[in-house]
């Protein structure tokens, strides 16, 4: 099999990228494979003593097929940093499988993303795969399944689906709303994805996975999601850029899905759909609570 590279992209926590390598060093096919990994330069003197000491631990990383190591001569910020990442080896590779330094791996992953990209190589509806979904009850659905999120806690690609992503978040929900789908965009009100393109045109944040998304939902692309979640965010105790402390999408580590994965029909699943929505509705936080945190922040 050819497999598809693996860029990761750290900053400044020691702690959670070297418990991102391990796991991924676990995988049946790590030694396979080639490794990128995007070390962001310190935005202050403040992290600069915390970006050294990152990589410093890069450099004896071992397990990989090859390893690359790209230290930016400045802080470029996640988003450009990702965006540029992932185009520029995309690009030479044709496919790619991505990950930020709080993921925690299952050690299926690799064989997951790399049977899933081959299997739906020529399916140009197909856009993203991702390895996570959300803490649900997934009893009535098969083992993998289309639900058009691109869920990006870790995740994969192809070149032909990247050349579509759109950096103008103005321009994407221009395109949404004159569709008239942005009730479907965001998901029947039940999460508000319009908000975030809204604080990205506003420069209240600059992300870069509101905008593959968005990029993907105008093309009504399809996104491959696993039953049961291949990835752990470690990152959700406050610590990321853009990140907020929360266990509510917490999953436990799958390790017993069956592989090589089969393929299944090339429309979204009413059923996986169903189901976030109903999760999402649970978790939106109270009138109260929403006040509470306008009055923290």
């Amino acid at each position: 099999m050819n497999l598809a590279p693996i860029v990761l992209f750290t900053y400044n926590r020691l702690n959670h990228t070297q418990q991102t390598v391990a796991a991924l060093q676990k995988n049946h096919l790590a030694l396979e494979s080639n490794l990128y990994i995007y070390s962001d330069g310190p935005k202050n003197d403040t992290a600069t003593e915390s970006v050294t000491a990152v990589r410093s631990y890069l450099k004896t990383i071992t397990g990989f097929q090859s390893i690359t190591i790209i230290e930016r001569d400045t802080n470029w910020g996640l988003a450009d940093s990702i965006v540029d990442g992932v185009t520029t080896v995309v690009q030479k590779y044709g496919k790619i499988i991505v990950l930020e330094d709080d993921i925690v791996t299952s050690p299926l992953f690799l064989q997951y993303m790399n049977d899933a990209l081959a299997l739906y190589e020529k399916d140009k509806q197909v856009m993203h795969i991702s390895g996570y979904f959300y803490p649900v009850a997934t009893n009535q659905l098969p083992d993998t399944f289309f639900y058009n999120q691109t869920s990006c806690w870790g995740w994969s690609t192809w070149a032909s689906a990247w050349s579509s992503y759109n950096g103008d978040a103005k321009e994407l929900l221009g395109k949404i709303t004159e569709a008239g789908r942005l009730n479907e965009f965001d998901m029947d009100g039940n999460f508000k994805f319009s908000s975030t393109l809204r604080a990205n045109i506003r420069s209240d944040i600059k992300t870069w996975a509101i905008k593959w998304h968005a990029s993907v939902f105008i093309k009504q692309g399809l996104c491959l999601h696993p039953k049961l979640s291949l990835t752990q965010n470690i990152g959700n105790d406050g610590t990321g850029t853009n990140a907020q402390q929360s266990n509510r999408y917490n999953t436990d580590l799958e390790e017993q899905i069956v592989l090589p994965i089969q393929r299944t029909s090339l429309k979204q699943s009413n059923v996986a759909l169903g189901l976030v929505k109903k999760f999402l509705k649970a978790t939106r936080p109270s009138m109260i609570q929403k006040i509470i945190n306008k009055v923290w922040k």
